[in-house]
């Protein structure tokens, strides 16, 4: 499966990318690096640089149809920076509305909030989203990963980096289920 990991030219959280991204490797995937330019995208640990890496596909060249999922990585700056994008909302919209499978981690879900796509789903992300998604129409947990299945697209979820493996190991077992 191709999978689209849809992130901003800079303020992601690396670990979020390329823990998932490895996880999705070894499973036999193709993960994707989308990102709203071209070039590179600069990743961070916390507040702090960490690496590069190359873009593979922009947003508004690319379509959601051309892959078999989505997964948001977190970081502060990353989904903030995203859900400003009208295109890159439209692109995440597009997931849902394919009913290809989603997952998003940590602050990520605020690129949710933006595409108006969590009405009636049960989801978590760093606390502070909280408010948010139940603004949005959501129902927030605090729990290590969740699995929502509330419409056609089924939505992975987790807090934070240290829940990593679980949310690694739930979105690959859905990922594959939806492909199959």
């Amino acid at each position: 499966m191709r999978i689209a990991f849809l992130t901003a030219p800079e303020g992601v959280e690396q670990i979020e990318l390329t823990e998932p991204w490895k996880a999705a490797v070894d499973a036999g995937h193709e993960p994707v690096l989308v990102s709203t330019k071209p070039g590179t995208i600069q990743a961070f640990h916390h507040l702090d640089k960490a690496d590069t890496f190359p873009v593979q596909e922009v947003v508004g060249e690319t379509t959601a149809d051309s892959f078999g999922g989505l997964v948001l990585p977190g970081g502060v700056a990353n989904p903030d920076n995203l859900r400003t994008d009208e295109k890159v909302v439209r692109f995440v919209r597009d997931f849902f509305e394919q009913g290809w499978p989603v997952a998003a981690i940590c602050h990520a879900p605020w690129t949710l909030v933006e595409a108006d796509v969590l009405r009636g789903r049960v989801l978590t992300s760093w606390p502070s989203l909280a408010t948010d998604i139940r603004n949005a129409g959501g129902t927030w947990v605090d729990e290590q990963v969740k699995i929502c299945d509330h419409g056609d697209s089924k939505l992975v979820t987790s807090r934070k980096p240290d829940d990593l493996k679980a949310f690694d190991e739930a979105f690959l077992d859905v990922f594959a289920r939806e492909a199959a």
